[in-house]
């Protein structure tokens, strides 16, 4: 082979290289979702979230108004409203729906039997709020670490989610700050029903 054809054969794969370094192009941007995270006071959203959010659990604080956050995944990045669970807090909600296209519900599965009283009819009541009754939902049954932790399945006959829930778009899971495998594999299934709910929209 000729000096000059070396050289050129030098030359493209320079070019190359140059191409596949320096013209690759942004990343494709990852789609985003706006959530509203609610439950009762002591179910443990903020530290589900700030763990979510790799944030210390030192600093977390449970949240009196409300807050939000940006939660990375791979494939998708959760904009979640979280709503103080407060008494006095609690009837407010409703103001906070608002175009929001997914919905967090955490409660606490080793509660008192009063406050998953009041769990469920807070369910129940964000279930069938016309805001919210074709969203996706994420029921996530918190605190599954401790001793007095009702079941998935006991939580659901409780909760009467079958029959009221037909339907809708929604899922159960169990989760712990023990279980961050769990707790991701869990928002993967939302991610999914949001999309699904997307490809839809575009096909309408």
């Amino acid at each position: 082979m000729s000096d000059l054809r070396i050289t050129e054969a030098f030359l493209y794969m320079d070019y190359l290289c140059f191409r596949a370094l320096c013209c690759k192009g942004p990343p494709p941007a990852r789609p985003e979702y706006d959530l509203v995270c609610i439950g009762l006071t002591g179910s443990g959203k903020t530290s589900l979230l700030s763990k979510l959010c790799s944030e210390s659990p030192d600093n977390v604080v449970s949240t009196t108004g409300f807050s939000i956050k940006a939660v990375p995944f791979q494939n998708a990045i959760l904009n979640v409203k979280e709503l103080g669970g407060a008494d006095n807090i609690r009837k407010y909600w409703s103001r906070y729906y608002q175009g929001s296209q997914g919905v967090i519900f955490v409660l606490d599965s080793a509660s008192s039997e009063d406050d998953l009283e009041t769990a469920r009819n807070e369910l129940h009541s964000a279930l069938q709020h016309p805001q919210l009754c074709t969203l996706p939902f994420l029921i996530l049954a918190n605190h599954q670490d401790k001793p007095a932790a009702r079941s998935v399945q006991e939580v659901k006959k409780y909760f009467e989610l079958e029959p009221l829930a037909r339907g809708k778009r929604w899922i159960l899971q169990p989760c712990s700050l023990d279980d961050m495998d769990a707790l991701k594999d869990s928002f993967s299934q939302l991610i999914n029903l949001l999309e699904e709910k997307d490809h839809e929209a575009v096909r309408m």
